[in-house]
């Protein structure tokens, strides 16, 4: 009887925590480098911030954890990315990594497969993966572009992950939509950038 009497109590006391766990809302995990981080912005203005507005928009339950360092490479992301999961329990997570690789000339091999590892590691962990892509000026050599361009989609399709080909689509050659380092999109390209995001993440998220 009293070991009932435990067995009731213990329960009792675990029923907040379980409705807390009912109720959370699920999380939008991105992983990203400055682009994401919000270089040279305003707090509320970067891409990442607009999407969680988006979301309020469409009376979607999910919040965003904004994960994304300044500088950050693939091989950053992917050490990183085990205890984000671990912590954040994600429902969908979105990897806007690659530039940084390309910007220190890194073997693109390297770079692909950390890419691979870190949809493979969120899928391992019961999260939708979304797959945003970059592309390179041509100063960087035709081959070593191409291979950069390809990568993204590649890793995307073997994994079956969602995908958005190029986050700068529709700007990426108007220097004005740019700060004067010519790689971060300034405030008003922001919006742009979920636009451009959305049409690929909205499949993945779930009332």
């Amino acid at each position: 009887m009293h070991a009932q009497r435990r067995l009731v109590l213990a329960t009792l006391l675990l029923l907040p925590a379980l409705a807390r766990a009912a109720t959370a809302a699920p999380v939008v995990l991105v992983v990203g480098d400055s682009i994401s981080a919000g270089y040279g912005l305003a707090p509320g203005e970067v891409w990442v911030s607009l999407l969680e507005a988006r979301l309020r928009e469409h009376k979607l339950p999910h919040r965003i954890v904004n994960a994304s360092i300044s500088g950050d490479t693939t091989a950053g992301g992917r050490a990183r990315l085990p205890a984000l999961l671990k912590a954040h329990r994600p429902a969908v997570v979105v990897i806007e990594l690659g530039g940084n690789d390309a910007l220190r000339g890194q073997p693109l091999a390297a770079t692909r497969a950390n890419l691979d590892a870190m949809v493979r590691d969120a899928q391992a962990a019961g999260a939708k993966a979304l797959v945003v892509g970059m592309k390179l000026p041509p100063n960087y050599g035709p081959a070593y572009v191409r291979e950069f361009d390809a990568m993204f989609a590649d890793v995307a399709q073997a994994r079956k992950a969602a995908l958005v080909p190029y986050l700068f689509d529709g700007f990426g050659e108007d220097m004005a939509m740019f700060q004067p380092d010519r790689i971060h999109p300034t405030a008003q390209a922001q919006p742009r950038m979920v636009d451009t995001v959305w049409p690929a993440l909205r499949p993945l998220l779930r009332k």
